[in-house]
């Protein structure tokens, strides 16, 4: 998929969110500091890195800046309704950053905090794939706790089956 323009960018990215935040807001409060192992990161810190990773680094190599990723710690927002508030407002200013980008600028290359140049929508292209990632360990850590969560596009894989043709 290439991205030519932010007038039909911006509204597809407001739904992946839109989708991510569904299940963010499935966490249950007391379940934000849990994680699976020692070390590895808890939903609060999933969560943060989303906003923080939106925002810090790809809206800022979007504008051929470099990185300003701060990391995913607790400094960034604690406590579940600051990481929720912490995602929102990293998700507006970014939205602002994409918004303001013309078919010249997606086609431009910025580097990647890896050293990589790489064209600005391919980029893009790149944070949405980012954030599905993350938004799959969510699901996954949900699950561990026994966590229901709203089916992804409004139908369960047993739904989906049982509407489809059999082979």
């Amino acid at each position: 998929m290439e991205i030519r323009d932010s007038v039909t960018f911006v509204p597809y990215w407001k739904n992946i969110r839109r989708r991510t935040r569904r299940v963010i807001d499935c966490i249950p409060d007391d379940r934000f500091d849990w994680t699976h192992a020692d070390g590895a990161w808890t939903f609060a810190d999933l969560v943060r890195h989303i906003g923080a990773a939106e925002r810090w680094m790809f809206g800022e190599n979007a504008l051929r800046r470099p990185s300003r990723y701060p990391g995913c710690g607790s400094s960034l927002a604690d406590g579940p309704e600051a990481v929720r508030a912490f995602i929102d407002r990293m998700h507006v200013e970014s939205i602002e950053i994409f918004e303001s980008l013309s078919r010249e600028d997606l086609d431009a290359k910025c580097e990647t905090p890896g050293g990589i140049q790489i064209t600005v929508w391919k980029w893009l292209r790149a944070m949405v794939e980012h954030e599905v990632h993350h938004r799959g360990q969510i699901y996954l850590m949900l699950g561990v706790v026994g966590v229901q969560t709203p089916p992804l596009y409004g139908l369960t894989e047993e739904e989906v089956e049982e509407r489809s043709l059999a082979l």
